[in-house]
């Protein structure tokens, strides 16, 4: 049987795909009688708050017919922002050339947590250039979780 994640994310990944977004990550926890479920979304020009509204009322429609979540929830819609979680092989591809943070399920090589220049994606593996590793190879299914490491200074200066 799926778990509510997969089931919330089978349901919900289409819709916010035909409302002209990507679901960039769903996250669901649940404790004592509550639960959250937080939304990542984006798209090509950027994501506002309008955008998140729009989204967070379209999916509260879909979850109250649905009904997935057997107890109460907090529904959350967000954009990535700056230090992106990277989820799909799409977001390794995408975002060559930036700086990111690996963290693994499992070490490999003694260490669980990587940083370096991404290098996009080979025979299915990411490539992470480092500074004291050189560069490494990482199975998606080894990583845990992944984001951008924001580069404040090009952010502010707004290059």
């Amino acid at each position: 049987m799926a778990s509510v994640q997969d089931r919330l994310q089978a349901m919900l990944e289409p819709l916010v795909n035909t409302m002209g977004y990507e679901l960039v990550l769903l996250e669901f926890s649940s404790h004592k009688g509550s639960a959250m479920v937080r939304l990542f979304i984006d798209a090509p020009g950027g994501i506002t708050l309008g955008d998140c509204e729009r989204v967070s009322r379209e999916v509260e429609g879909v979850l109250d017919v649905e009904d997935p979540i057997p107890q109460n929830y907090r529904l959350e819609v967000s954009s990535p922002g700056l230090d992106r979680p990277l989820v799909k092989p799409a977001h390794f591809e995408r975002f060559a050339g930036q700086v990111a943070k690996v963290q693994l399920i499992a070490p490999k090589a003694g260490r669980r947590k990587f940083q370096g220049l991404l290098k996009g994606l080979k025979d299915g593996q990411v490539v992470l250039k480092t500074v004291d590793a050189g560069t490494v190879e990482l199975r998606l299914d080894e990583i845990e979780r992944a984001r951008l490491v924001p580069d404040y200074e090009t952010e502010l200066s707004g290059s």
